[in-house]
């Protein structure tokens, strides 16, 4: 293989720069989706290219709560975290901003008081209207009211999940045009003087509200994401404490919603589809349990490869090592879940899954998130490490970055990543990349300006140092291009792509006319 050696007068600064590299960009290969990385560590939310560079970047008054997301008007939708008197648990947030792209506020609206509180996730919705997830308060006499176990409120209080759909209205107001809530759809099988009261294995459509860890904290649910689908006008929320994720029919009036008949799918609010841990409706042993503290569930577009399945980042809690999981419900032939006769929820087991070659390499215990690309490639956010990194179609590694910004602001390229007593220092609850083609972007200025580090390294993407070539095909050379660092890089030139098979698989290269 031949080697040609570009040489520049910062040639011997750029190795030593990059011997100490931190952060930024350490991987960039041809085979990566293009497109704008969207993520918010402190009060900025950032949009970055594929070369770590800064595309536009908001700025906040509130630490994120956790989710952001850009929208098709191109204005940015944000969830904030806001201090409560009575809500304070992890994820906790509070307000929804939504500013246009010169970072001007359009409208905000704090969902909380005493009795409700977002936290973690929201959702925009294709009608113009956010699906927000929330707790809300029920006591102790609540709870025991419903059928809690005494012996389960270490708190005294329970925080259930409540779902709103809302309409904002001018820059400060809101409509409630739907909602849900958990506490209307439970299960238990202590009391049989409660109108709850069942057998709850024959209940898989019900949450058993004594199905909880240890002595049943408050937030003993911990929902941590929320997803909608149009085409089958259902919500998707997932349960970290309970490493399960449950679908529910949005087509209901909110009236229906808190009964056990109506919408098309005639459940009412009742569940539709629960997966990842059967032992949760005494369905199921240990070895049945597929989820661990999973995040960021959600169902991958329909013209995406895997549409319509659902893809998920199963953190791994109490299992040690983490994965990225597509499961796929079994529908019968009029569109609703499938249920064995033994009253669980197939399939078996994920019918995809990435792990690390050494599985306890990879490992992020808490926040996170993934993103099946419309390319089939998936880009995952292991967020207590703020480490983005994309897998192409053969789960081979195609891009890398780690998030430079802590809570102070950015680090200077060769400073170490502070310690904190959650992870380290630049953890990210969740990333999202946007294709070129992303009707949000249309019209907006796209001109790079600096990575987000300070004194970053020279810029890799547009200074190649090595070329290899690998080939001559049809007499053109094909040439890999990589930076001092062994980094493949995407030149800044009139070369073409072309794919070429190797080993059954399809390949991008440059060709040098």
């Amino acid at each position: 293989m031949k080697r040609i050696l570009f040489i520049y007068s910062c040639l011997v600064i750029y190795c030593v720069d990059a011997q100490n590299q931190t952060v930024g960009l350490f991987q960039y290969n041809a085979a990566s989706f293009d497109g704008y990385t969207l993520f918010s560590p402190n009060e900025s939310t950032y949009l970055i290219d594929n070369c770590g560079k800064q595309i536009n970047t908001w700025q906040s008054s509130y630490k994120p709560g956790n989710s952001v997301y850009l929208l098709e008007d191109g204005t940015l939708l944000r969830a904030c975290r806001i201090q409560s008197m009575i809500f304070s648990g992890g994820g906790s947030g509070g307000r929804v901003e939504q500013r246009d792209w010169d970072n001007n506020l359009l409208w905000y609206y704090d969902f909380s008081d005493n009795n409700y509180h977002q936290h973690h996730d929201i959702q925009p919705m294709p009608n113009g209207n956010i699906l927000v997830l929330c707790w809300e308060y029920k006591s102790d006499t609540d709870a025991i009211a419903s059928g809690r176990n005494p012996n389960g409120l270490q708190d005294n209080q329970l925080w259930p999940t409540y779902i709103l759909e809302v309409a904002p209205v001018g820059n400060n107001s809101i409509n409630i045009v739907w909602e849900w809530h958990v506490w209307d759809h439970l299960v238990q099988d202590i009391d049989t003087t409660k109108s709850n009261y069942g057998i709850v294995a024959n209940y898989p459509e019900l949450l058993n509200i004594n199905s909880y860890n240890g002595n049943g904290a408050k937030d003993w649910l911990h929902c941590n994401s929320i997803d909608y689908n149009p085409q089958l006008d259902q919500i998707i929320i997932s349960s970290r404490k309970l490493s399960e994720f449950y679908i529910i029919d949005h087509s209901t009036t909110s009236a229906e919603a808190a009964t056990h008949s109506g919408g098309i799918y005639g459940k009412g609010g009742d569940i539709l589809y629960r997966w990842g841990n059967p032992q949760r409706y005494d369905n199921g042993t240990p070895n049945n349990q597929q989820l661990f503290g999973q995040h960021d569930v959600h169902w991958i577009p329909s013209n995406y490869p895997d549409g319509g399945k659902i893809i998920l980042f199963n953190n791994g809690e109490s299992r040690g090592y983490s994965t990225m999981d597509i499961v796929s419900p079994p529908t019968n032939s009029n569109g609703h879940y499938f249920i064995n006769t033994n009253n669980t929820f197939g399939p078996d087991s994920a019918e995809w899954v990435y792990t690390d070659p050494i599985p306890t390499d990879f490992y992020a215990s808490y926040i996170s998130g993934v993103q099946r690309l419309a390319n089939g490639n998936t880009l995952i956010c292991d967020g207590p490490h703020g480490i983005f990194f994309e897998l192409d179609e053969n789960k081979d590694k195609v891009w890398e970055y780690i998030n430079p910004v802590v809570n102070v602001g950015p680090l200077a390229q060769g400073d170490i990543i502070p310690i904190t007593q959650n992870g380290w220092g630049n953890s990210t609850f969740r990333c999202r990349r946007y294709a070129t083609d992303y009707p949000g972007l249309y019209g907006q200025n796209l001109t790079p300006t600096i990575p987000l580090e300070l004194n970053p390294l020279p810029d890799s993407c547009s200074m190649a140092t090595i070329i290899e070539e690998v080939g001559i095909i049809e007499k053109k050379k094909l040439l890999r291009i990589v930076d001092i660092l062994g980094r493949e890089v995407l030149p800044q030139t009139n070369k073409v792509l072309f794919y070429i098979y190797r080993d059954g698989s399809v390949r991008k290269h440059f060709i040098l006319r």
